[in-house]
């Protein structure tokens, strides 16, 4: 049987029935409750119609009941330089941690948006986090993204320009606390995570990146006891997207092969 069905939601808002978004919607909460606490009122947890209105969501559900098991959702933003994906509220049913749903659910989004909504243009993508382990498989995953440690300064005039408008329009889609204040030079939100339940302890091991290099870097520009978050801002076309799959596919059968060996010793 397959673990799980995967969907694929393109502004769900403008379309679905009330009945349909009345039912997503609750299990979306329900599913939220499991993972955030104290939960977030932003994003589709807020619930209503127009914030299921600018969202593309991935959604895996059990194949036996339909229940929905985990989901990705990201904001489409309007800015200067054109449409913008903002990579945002991941939740996974804390039973399923460690099963790499996360990057599933991740993957599969960028690849029907990149298919259906950018017809093979060039994508803009923003993202703001403080998990070492997310900042670490953004940079790693794309070739063009700032900050990054190979990355010294912002590779287009464009960087730029989408964290100014990030920083003075959408601080909202990524649950910034409208004190906190934007280090341009380092690319974070200085304490906008703050007694949030998205603010994290710098040593949790848990929250870092297998590659210790990309721990070091990011670690340096967050002071997570004061709940910073740092903004990333990727540009990508249809062959980095290629790479990426590629890369994500060869992992994943590495791991396989050492999980085999390991069953085998």
């Amino acid at each position: 049987m397959t673990r799980f069905v995967f969907g694929y939601l393109d502004r769900p808002g403008r379309w679905m029935t009330e009945r349909e978004l009345s039912s997503l919607s609750a299990e979306v909460l329900a599913l939220g409750r499991q993972c955030l606490e104290p939960l977030p009122d932003y994003q589709v947890l807020l619930g209503t119609r127009e914030a299921f209105t600018d969202k593309v969501i991935t959604t895996a559900r059990d194949p036996r009941d339909g229940r929905l098991r985990a989901f990705c959702s990201c904001v489409l933003l309007p800015m200067p330089v054109g449409e913008v994906l903002h990579l945002g509220l991941t939740c996974v049913d804390p039973a399923l941690r460690g099963s790499r749903l996360s990057s599933a659910l991740a993957n599969r989004l960028i690849l029907r948006y990149f298919v259906t909504r950018r017809l093979f243009r060039r994508v803009w993508m923003t993202s703001v986090a403080c998990v070492l382990s997310v900042l670490g498989n953004v940079a790693r995953n794309f070739r063009n993204v700032y900050p990054a440690p190979w990355q010294p300064r912002p590779f287009a005039d464009e960087v730029m320009e989408i964290a100014d408008t990030f920083d003075r329009r959408y601080r909202s889609v990524a649950y910034v606390r409208p004190e906190a204040t934007f280090d341009r030079d380092a690319f974070v939100f200085r304490g906008s995570g703050r007694g949030t339940a998205f603010q994290k302890d710098g040593d949790a091991v848990e929250f870092h990146h297998r590659d210790p290099e990309l721990n070091a870097f990011y670690r340096a520009r967050l002071r997570f006891e004061d709940g910073d978050e740092l903004l990333q801002v990727v540009s990508f076309d249809l062959w980095d997207l290629v790479r990426y799959q590629l890369d994500d596919r060869l992992a994943a059968r590495r791991r396989h092969a050492t999980q085999r060996r390991g069953a085998g010793a």
